[in-house]
């Protein structure tokens, strides 16, 4: 258990980083045109505006808040919060931002799969990707569950110890979840496997939208001459 705990959570971070990194950096040089969202929403608007805002904004609030809430040093923010008072506030961020992507992520999902024009011109991976951040979005709300047994931050602070670890390159990360429960465990395999296929899917627009998504020029869409 041991050796599959280190497998796990001590190396598969850093293959997924590594995919996610070169992957990104490969499929920018080589295949630009395949660069972009694949947006639906000329084909049918319904359910699309509701669907989209729904899930960007929350999974937006999920990522910020999870990178800032497992990243900052406990050293950081230990004389003005308690674990227990920043575990609260993460519960009650993540649940209402989680509950926000699930509706907007299964109402997307439910155009992928059920809308003729749209399934038409899904491809696999657009299907599997959104499937997958349904899982991971469904995960993170059962781990809301599980922490309302522990509030006093005594599994976040394994997590975000862990989390550290990788980031800053420190040894033995995965000792940090040995003793956290498996809904976690599930729910950070499931992230970096969409952390790994993230360069193979419509994921990579996410890499332009700090530096060019305010500044881009529109698209233009001509009528066919009769």
């Amino acid at each position: 258990m041991n050796y599959l705990n280190t497998l796990l959570f001590g190396l598969y971070p850093y293959l997924a980083g590594t995919i996610f990194l070169v992957g990104s950096l490969l499929r920018f040089d080589h295949g630009q045109y395949t660069w972009k969202t694949g947006s639906s929403q000329m084909l049918t608007k319904k359910r699309m505006r509701l669907g989209s805002n729904l899930f960007h904004i929350g999974i937006i609030v999920i990522f910020f808040g999870q990178l800032v809430g497992l990243l900052t040093p406990h050293w950081a923010y230990e004389f003005f919060i308690t674990p227990g008072n920043k575990q609260i506030l993460a519960i009650l961020v993540g649940e209402m931002a989680g509950v926000m992507c699930l509706t907007g992520g299964l109402i997307l999902l439910y155009r992928r799969l059920f809308d003729p024009r749209v399934r038409a011109t899904s491809s696999k991976a657009d299907i599997f990707i959104l499937a997958l951040l349904v899982v991971q979005v469904t995960l993170g709300l059962s781990t809301i569950i599980s922490a309302m047994d522990h509030l006093d931050g005594s599994v976040m602070l394994p997590l975000a110890e862990w989390a550290q670890s990788v980031v800053f390159f420190r040894t033995d990360a995965a000792s940090h979840l040995s003793e956290v429960g498996v809904i976690y465990k599930l729910h950070i395999l499931v992230g970096l496997t969409i952390i790994m296929v993230f360069p193979f899917t419509r994921l990579v627009h996410a890499w332009s939208a700090p530096v060019g998504y305010i500044g881009r020029r529109y698209q233009l869409v001509r009528r066919r001459a009769c």
